[in-house]
């Protein structure tokens, strides 16, 4: 073989080479994608082991502390012909309230002293939930405001949410049709009677909420 032919020859083996090699290096895309063409109509229901609610409260003026809600339970209908008749209707166990301090998380859940009220939730709280009653959807269809009631400690107040969709596509677990939201607002836990400590500890309260829901 001429030496301009082997020349050729071995550039394009490196190329295929290089190639190869690329391919077997890229990691594998993610089935979820921000897309909002990929949103498949219909009832969706939580992923309670991939959704929760994340708080945080300023203590004393030092510092926010920071807790976490789990196995969220609920239903999201939506069209994506009409993202802005979408509907979510979900609870939150406040028993599975997490945080580092097991004390803390005793305080939290426990009676009240003597017959009292307790200073927070209770020994058998029930579950805090919220019901939209409106979505605005923002340009391009990514964020929303999404206004409804929450209902915690037995009282029910209007809440608002900003929203911002974060994936969708197939779970390769379980072949369902899933889509991902993040959500933020403050809400004053002293309108849902957690006045404790008002108001050396703080009355705004965050939630930042991460969900996923799966077709059925």
């Amino acid at each position: 073989m001429k030496p301009i032919a082997l020349a050729i020859s071995a550039l394009a083996l490196g190329v295929g080479g290089v190639a190869a090699l690329e391919a077997q290096s890229s990691p594998p895309s993610k089935p979820g994608v921000v897309d909002v063409s990929r949103v498949a109509g219909g009832t969706y229901v939580a992923d309670g082991s991939h959704s929760l609610v994340a708080w945080s409260v300023n203590h004393f003026g030092f510092n926010d502390y920071f807790g976490l809600f789990g196995d969220v339970e609920g239903t999201l209908t939506i069209d994506p012909a009409n993202p802005s008749e979408a509907m979510v209707d979900v609870t939150v166990p406040v028993t599975s309230v997490a945080v580092v301090s097991e004390g803390l998380r005793d305080h939290l859940l426990r009676p009240g002293k003597d017959g009292a009220e307790p200073d927070f939730f209770g020994p058998e709280p029930e579950p805090a939930r919220f019901v939209s009653r409106s979505v605005e959807v923002g340009p391009g269809g990514v964020t929303a405001d999404v206004s409804g009631y929450l209902t915690m400690n037995g009282v029910t107040r209007p809440v608002d949410l900003y929203v911002r969709f974060t994936g969708a596509g197939t779970n390769p677990m379980n072949e369902r049709a899933t889509i991902g939201f993040e959500g933020r607002t403050t809400i004053q836990r002293s309108d849902f009677g957690i006045d404790y400590a008002l108001p050396m500890v703080g009355d705004d309260v965050t939630l930042e909420i991460t969900a996923a829901f799966e077709k059925q």
